[in-house]
């Protein structure tokens, strides 16, 4: 991939899409970077945007699609906010670009059917392979958030 830097794994805020650069520890060389997702907006604050694996929107779409079965991209998106409780806002162009790299890598398959409100949508569904990924992404996610928990509560060890 162009642009990619040995040894590191995020991408720079500003990069365009697909260069690295900045070093993180634990995570496997090019397999995760930040993507951004709008949060909803509290009172009293401005919109704010947060920083996200994407593998971690990856996890969610296959774990949506394992849950529900097929459903098309904005149905999707707007799943992930119901279940999030609208912290996570998602762009429909950053699901989508999700749903293509996921069917590219054979983990969701995809076919035309007419939505709720008869329009002609492309409906996803999770795949044997998909399935696999998702047990893999699963148990590397609570791994990964069992060690960022501990690292939280070393404060209240003082």
């Amino acid at each position: 991939m162009a642009g990619r830097v040995r040894g590191c794994r995020y991408q720079a805020r500003g990069a365009r899409p697909g260069e690295l650069c900045s070093p993180a520890t634990g995570l496997e060389t090019g397999r995760y970077w930040y993507t951004s997702f709008g949060m909803s907006k509290e009172a009293g604050s401005d919109r704010k945007k947060t920083d996200v694996l994407q593998g971690t929107l990856d996890l969610m779409v296959l774990q949506t699609l394992n849950a529900l079965g097929p459903l098309h991209g904005y149905g999707i998106a707007r799943r992930i906010e119901q279940v999030s409780e609208s912290v996570l806002q998602l762009n429909e162009g950053t699901v989508y670009t999700a749903l293509l790299r996921l069917q590219q890598r054979g983990w969701i398959s995809s076919e035309w059917g007419a939505s709720e409100n008869n329009r002609r949508a492309r409906f996803y569904s999770i795949t044997r392979k998909g399935r696999n990924q998702l047990a893999r992404e699963t148990e590397d996610w609570q791994r990964i958030s069992k060690a960022i928990g501990r690292l939280l509560r070393l404060a209240d060890q003082r």
